[in-house]
């Protein structure tokens, strides 16, 4: 058995020793060097940067700005070991307000290559360059006013590390986000990025949608949503891309506090908490947003790289960024870049029937009930060439004129007379999704608006306006109002095992706060009295059984707050008008109306799209039109 070896005394170690290993700390790669030098540019008030690179960094990093400079008599200090201008006391650190203050970057930078750095004040008749260390001799030397680091031989002196870096285009690629980060955080700075002498990035001063739809591309561009809440000291404002540009990959978010790109998994959950009613599981929001507060407030001071932060009330800045990126989302519906559908003016009475009102044809009463066939038979769509999308709105529109108070709705629907509205009425948006022309395969509806043709998957659409609706319903319940509940004149009866009675024997109030009421009637047998009236038609067992079994495995107090948006997206999906549903054309537009005027009707429960516009353009490509 070998003998341990002996201790070795202690002893301090070398300056250049202990400045090699704070590098390895923050000098991971090149883009690392990149990152700092750009930090230390902006935090010296730079408006013009330029990054020029040789062979991914590894051999040469050149960073130029225009700045206000070094004096010569503090050069040395800017290449030395905490040696900082931007914070004097701990009340400073507290308090960061720039992007550096750590004061070891440069000394780091310095102890792993060759480092020259030149600068010159806006006073200084010349520059002035330190090559080396902070033991080597300021000399004068030319230069606008400003300061470059030029960086050379990454490594040189450490060879173990270089073998840990890859290829090229790989460093260089990692350099060119890190170009990218900070580039998106201060749009008003101008950028170039340059390769082994060949430009790749430049980006001149402009604002956050400008370059935001530069550097993430036109995709991002047409598919995003402004934010800009402020609430106390908390301000967030940026862009969230819709869940149709969401990626299969996370590469498209971009987060910044006070400026400085984060990743905090605190932040990152609120902004996924936002987006979950609206996309896919297995998709990624792109976004780019930026949450302004009190330096105090949070500490920068968590890892030498920066990246990382720590919030003094966590919880209140998460919930302040979900619900400003969820009051976002909740605009993704076909009216959300447009003006609310108005009512149209009041018309005749239609032959001898009471008139129609957007939200009685939107109660989807006549949809969930499979015994009601209506007799209203509207008149055909006019030609292209003879009325077109004008004269169909002047048709339909009767089926959303104002309503005769006096007279209450009764089916079957009356024959319609000729409205006459506006001609103008489709060209404003009036009616985003247009009206209903015919059902594909008892799954999707085909409606017409200014801009061509409209695909609606019905069943998704009319999931997320059910789901929406119960959400309203039991915050409604929760505030202290009455949710509407359906007595059921014979109520339900079905088999339940030990476990499910149980279930409504303990959580009965919380059944009761869903809407539910359901009663035990022996050790074997269970009773649904009474459902959400928004349900009254859906299978009373099936939802039920829905209802206890995730009752039962969360617990009454989280399905009513964590896992309640999953317990009402399971019972709309139940709901909702299934496939192969045959709908009239009163029934398909009262969908359309009521998608027009639901949160987040741009996407199901589940992130799939609910519908599609298909303009005129595309159509005449498809059969050669003007060609």
């Amino acid at each position: 058995m070998n003998a341990p070896p002996s201790p070795r005394p202690i002893r301090a170690l070398p300056d250049q020793l202990i400045s090699q290993i704070a590098a390895g700390e923050v000098v991971e790669r090149p883009s690392a060097v990149v990152k700092e030098l750009l930090e230390n540019a902006l935090d010296a008030g730079a408006t013009q940067i330029t990054v020029r690179l040789e062979e991914g960094g590894v051999k040469r990093i050149c960073i130029t700005d225009n700045g206000k400079g070094i004096p010569p008599d503090q050069m040395p200090l800017a290449l030395a070991r905490h040696a900082t201008s931007k914070i004097a006391s701990l009340d400073d650190l507290e308090n960061v307000g720039t992007l550096g203050f750590r004061g070891e970057a440069l000394a780091s930078i310095a102890s792993v290559a060759v480092v020259t750095l030149t600068s010159r004040t806006a006073d200084a008749a010349h520059a002035w360059e330190l090559e080396g260390s902070h033991l080597g001799t300021v000399q004068p030397s030319s230069g606008a006013p400003g300061t470059t680091v030029n960086v050379q031989d990454l490594y040189y002196n450490t060879p173990a590390r270089r073998k840990f870096l890859k290829s090229e285009q790989t460093e260089f690629g990692h350099c060119a986000e890190v170009v990218r980060r900070i580039a998106l955080a201060r749009p008003d700075v101008a950028f170039t990025l340059s390769h082994n002498g060949r430009t790749v990035d430049h980006w001149m001063a402009s604002d956050m949608a400008k370059r935001s739809a530069q550097i993430l591309g036109e995709t991002f561009a047409e598919a995003r949503l402004p934010i800009d809440e402020g609430s106390g000291v908390l301000r967030l404002h940026g862009f969230a891309g819709l869940p149709t540009a969401s990626k299969a990959r996370a590469d498209c978010q971009y987060f910044y506090v006070n400026g400085r790109f984060v990743r905090d998994k605190l932040l990152v959950h609120a902004v996924r908490a936002a987006y979950e009613d609206v996309l896919h599981g297995d998709r990624f929001p792109s976004y780019v947003l930026a949450l302004d507060l009190d330096p105090a407030l949070v500490d920068v001071n968590v890892h030498p790289s920066k990246i990382e932060v720590r919030f003094r009330d966590g919880r209140a800045v998460h919930q302040f960024v979900f619900h400003a990126v969820q009051r976002a989302l909740a605009q993704t519906s076909a009216t959300a870049h447009g003006s609310v559908p108005a009512p149209l003016p009041a018309a005749e009475t239609l032959g001898g029937g009471p008139q129609w009102r957007p939200q009685q044809q939107a109660s989807f009463g006549s949809i969930l009930n499979p015994s009601y066939t209506p007799t209203f038979s509207p008149s055909p769509f006019a030609r292209p060439g003879e009325g077109g999308v004008a004269q169909s709105t002047e048709r339909y529109g009767a089926l959303f004129a104002e309503p005769d108070a006096a007279a209450p709705p009764s089916y079957p629907m009356p024959q319609a007379k000729p409205y006459v509205a506006s001609s103008a009425a489709l060209a404003h948006e009036e009616f985003p999704l247009g009206f209903a022309l015919a059902q594909l395969h008892g799954i999707y509806i085909l409606a017409q608006n200014s801009k061509g043709l409209v695909l609606v998957d019905m069943h998704a659409a009319h999931e997320r306006i059910l789901y929406e609706q119960l959400k309203n319903a039991l915050d409604a319940q929760i505030a202290g109002s009455e949710m509407q509940v359906q007595t059921l004149l014979i109520p339900v009866t079905f088999y339940a095992d030990a476990i499910e009675v149980g279930t409504v024997q303990e959580h009965g109030d919380t059944l009761k706060t869903l809407g539910f009421d359901i009663a035990v009637l022996s050790p074997t047998t269970l009773a649904v009295r009474a459902v959400p009236a928004l349900l009254k038609n859906a299978d009373a067992q099936t939802l039920a059984r829905d209802v206890l079994r995730d009752v039962r495995e969360f617990g009454g107090s989280r399905v009513l707050i964590e896992r309640r948006n999953e317990l009402l997206g399971t019972l709309a999906c139940h709901t909702a008008v299934r496939a192969n549903r045959i709908l009239s054309q009163p029934e398909m537009n009262a969908l359309l109306r009521q998608m027009e005027s639901t949160e987040r009707a741009d996407q199901c429960n589940h992130g799939r799209p609910t519908w599609v516009q298909v303009e005129i353009g595309a159509l005449d490509k498809l059969f050669l039109r003007g060609q």
